[in-house]
Parts: structure tokens; sequence; C-alpha cells
């Protein structure tokens, strides 16, 4: 099945339509959040634009919807349409060069203070006052507490362990001009273990989650070196994503776990007051999402559903688990876009949209072999990470499958952005735009240089994707 859910705001539906034929035909022109600018934050509007926001006219069409077929891969290993080329831009244990990354071996020296990390995942990008832009990138190094992907009695060894040895992870940046030049890279945080996904916040820093059963989310200023702080509050699970809700104060978390819950974080009123441009994020209440009969009940259509407060937030979750809430079978990416918390598991390789003002969930897309190799819906496979563009695309990173990079259009197909080639024991992730949405990042978390001049597997690199002007 290949099912889209239309934001409430916006839903009326016309006579001789059911509800189903509406949503998958007028989903992405349904408005847009920000669509006047194409950096957004993960609650979909630009960072640091203060509390509240407004909707605004309808789109006309998603941005990606004449994509063409993807050509020969490119001298850095990728296919995209006609129009799109690509460079790299920074490749594990090398310093980056200025004007990006060859293929060949770089000259001595480079920029900033700082080689680019192993293991590149989860990125963001921000705005310069300059004009150019910073990106952020998570380094999804393990630690002792990654033994927590062996089961609940393995990570309890694991988070001991984990006390004692500093993680070798952390977050990396790329400063760049307005041209695109990179002038400087630096780290914002260090001696964390398994930073998988994040967010940019509304109000201009950068949530980094560590992926491991007492792992927390560190908040970092993208705009000058330093260690970040960790946010306890947040609770202690294997973080993957998060998003921001302004409007209604709060903040959604994934989990990638086997049986991972679907959370929010509810500050208190004095954490997160009326008048203040962000939350302190240091109390609150850690809720997990209940939904009557399970959540396999949404793929019938929109299910109502409700919070519980945690058992034990100040524990790791996958010890501590309510049996009423619901199971999400290996949490991924997480966007807000006009009220609806887009979300991914990847064991059951399925997207979920939830609708914050009418609180129900229902699947919007998942993947079924069975279907065979000419359904409409068997595109997209190794379903991981996700963004949804200003004009409501809906982007979706692959982990394994064809390591695409693919667009969700209005009618629930599909079409591929761009296939990294060569490099199949990787995954594709990171994926952010620039402040005019002229470039696209993104990364090959286990790909390199391959010792002849081009690319294949390897510890990570960052591509840079150029936009032409038609798109």
């Amino acid at each position: 099945m290949s099912r889209l859910i239309l934001p409430r705001r916006q839903r009326q539906v016309p006579v001789g339509w059911n509800r189903r034929q509406f949503l998958r035909s007028m989903f992405f022109s349904a408005g847009a959040v920000g669509s006047a600018s194409w950096l957004a934050a993960c609650d979909g509007r630009s960072p640091g634009s203060g509390v509240g926001g407004s909707d605004v006219p309808p789109v006309a069409s998603p941005r990606f919807a004449k994509l063409g077929p993807l050509r020969d891969a490119d001298a850095n290993g990728v296919r995209t349409p006609e129009g799109f080329s690509t460079r790299v831009v920074a490749v594990n244990s090398e310093l980056p060069q200025a004007n990006g990354m060859s293929a060949t071996a770089p000259s001595a020296g480079g920029v900033g203070t700082r080689p680019w990390h192993i293991l590149n995942d989860g990125g963001g990008v921000i705005a310069r006052p300059n004009g150019g832009w910073i990106y952020v990138s998570n380094s999804e190094i393990p630690g002792f507490g990654s033994l927590s992907q062996a089961g609940v009695q393995a990570s309890m060894l694991g988070n001991v362990l984990e006390e004692f040895t500093p993680g070798l992870g952390g977050v990396g940046t790329l400063v760049f001009d307005p041209d695109g030049t990179i002038v400087d890279s630096y780290s914002i945080l260090s001696n964390t273990t398994f930073n998988c996904a994040g967010c940019i916040t509304p109000w201009g820093t950068w949530l980094s989650c560590e992926e491991f059963a007492n792992g927390q989310v560190w908040e970092c200023d993208p705009f000058k070196p330093g260690e970040g702080v960790a946010l306890p509050a947040l609770g202690f699970f294997d973080h993957e994503a998060i998003a921001v809700d302004v409007s209604k104060r709060m903040l959604y978390l994934t989990e990638d776990y086997t049986d991972s819950r679907f959370f929010r974080f509810v500050p208190d009123a004095g954490d997160w007051p009326a008048n203040a441009a962000r939350p302190a994020l240091q109390s609150g209440k850690l809720q997990a999402m209940v939904v009557a009969g399970g959540s396999e009940t949404a793929l019938n259509g929109p299910q109502p559903v409700t919070w519980k407060d945690v058992l034990n937030p100040g524990s790791p979750q996958n010890a501590n688990r309510d049996p009423e809430t619901a199971i999400f079978s290996g949490g991924e990416g997480v966007w807000l876009y006009n009220g609806v918390v887009y979300f991914s598991t990847k064991n059951d390789e399925t997207i979920w949209a939830y609708d914050t003002l009418d609180e129900t969930i229902e699947v919007i897309y998942r993947h079924d072999e069975a279907l065979g190799p000419d359904a409409e819906n068997n595109i997209l496979t190794g379903v991981d990470n996700l963004i949804v563009t200003p004009q409501g695309d809906v982007l979706v990173a692959e982990d394994g499958g064809d390591l695409q990079v693919v667009v969700i259009l209005p009618d629930g197909s599909q079409k591929a952005l761009l296939q990294v080639v060569g490099q199949d024991q990787s995954e594709v992730a990171g994926i952010a735009f620039t402040p005019d949405g002229k470039r696209m990042y993104f990364t090959s978390d286990r790909g390199g240089r391959d010792g002849i001049g081009g690319y294949g597997h390897g510890a990570g690199m960052l591509y840079e994707l150029l936009l032409p002007d038609s798109i």
C-alpha cells in the first residue's frame, strides 16, 4: 500500500470522494509551512523564528514531481537525473578542502582544525549571517553502550562499561561561504557514543541523539567549537531522531530498537513559558504513544492515540516498558510538517503519520515485497531517515535497498532523486538543504576512497548535490 495523509487544517472532502481518494490526491498541494525559505528547522519552520506560526498560502505542486530517470554514475559514484551534479566535500580522516574534494587525493593541508569524522550520519544545515551556512554532522561510532542492540541483558553490561569509557563519537561541522567555499571545520560535541540523527532547532541549535540504551540527547551550538550539553530530561534510550513542535511546545522522539516506542517530551510550564522563544529542556514529562489495539491497526486508516507517562523516565527505557504503549519496530527519521509528524520504522519499512491536531496515527507507506517488482510501492526499500521539504516532498534515505534518496509524490508513487553505486555496504543519511534550496547534502556512512582515484567502501564521506535552476 502507499497512502498519503492531508494535514487537518485544510481537510475538506469534495462531494463524491471518499477520504482515502482525497488524502492521496491532495496532500502535497495542501500548503507548506515556511515555504518562503528552503531552510527549515525540524518543525518545518525557519530556525530562530520564535514561538508561534501561521498557515501560508497553498503551493501549486511539490518541487520534485518532474524528476527524470537516473543517468549513469558520475565520477563520484552517484547517479542523478539530467541537470543535477555532485561533488564530494568531505572524506573521513581528511581535513576538508576549500573547494571540496576531487577524485584524487588532496594536497597537504586543509580547512579548519578538525579532520572529517568517520561514520558520518544524521546532519542539518543552519544559515550564517553572511549568507553562507553551516552543515552539522553526527559521527555514529559505536561504543560499549551499543551492546544495547543485542538485547536488554547485554545493554545492562554495556551501560556500565560506557560509564567508564569515553565515547569516540560526537558532532562535527563544515562552515560554508555563500559561494559554497568551505572556510572552517570544528567539533561541537565529543566523547559521546553512536550519535545517529538529530535536529536543527527553531532557536538555532543542534540536538544530537545517542543511540544506545542509556543514550541521551545533547544540545550543541553550531557556531563555535564546544562540547554540548546533555539533556537527561529527554530520556535514556536508543535515541534516533527528534522533531520540535513550537505551536504545541513539545518534542517528538524516535527510538531505534526492536520493540521501540514513539515518545514525546512535554516541557513543564516553567521550562517553556508562553513568552519564551525556546524551552530550557530541563524539566517536563516523557510520554509514550498508546494506540488502542496496537500500532498495526494504523494500516487500516487513522487510529486515535493517547499518551502515557513512561514508568521510569530516569532509567533506560528498554528495561522499563509499559505494556499499554504502542510498539514500533526500529524507529528512524522524524519530521513535523504542517501539524503532521512523519516518522519511519526500518524493520517493517513503514512511514507513519501522526496528526497532532486530530490525535490520530496511520500508515502512509509500507514496502511489501509480496506485491512484486512492478508494484507502485516497491521502489522505496531500506526505509530509514526522512525529511519533508517546504513544498511538501517527502524525501526518504535508504539504508541498504538500492542506496537511493526516494521522493514520495502526490499520487503515492515514488521517484529516485539520486543513487550511490559501488558502496553496497553503506547507507545514505544526513539529507539537508542550503538556505536557498540550490544545494543538498547527503552522506554515505561507509563510503570512502577506493585507492584508484574514485570512491567505494570506506569509513564515511559527505556529498553535495547541486540542483538545476529548473527544479
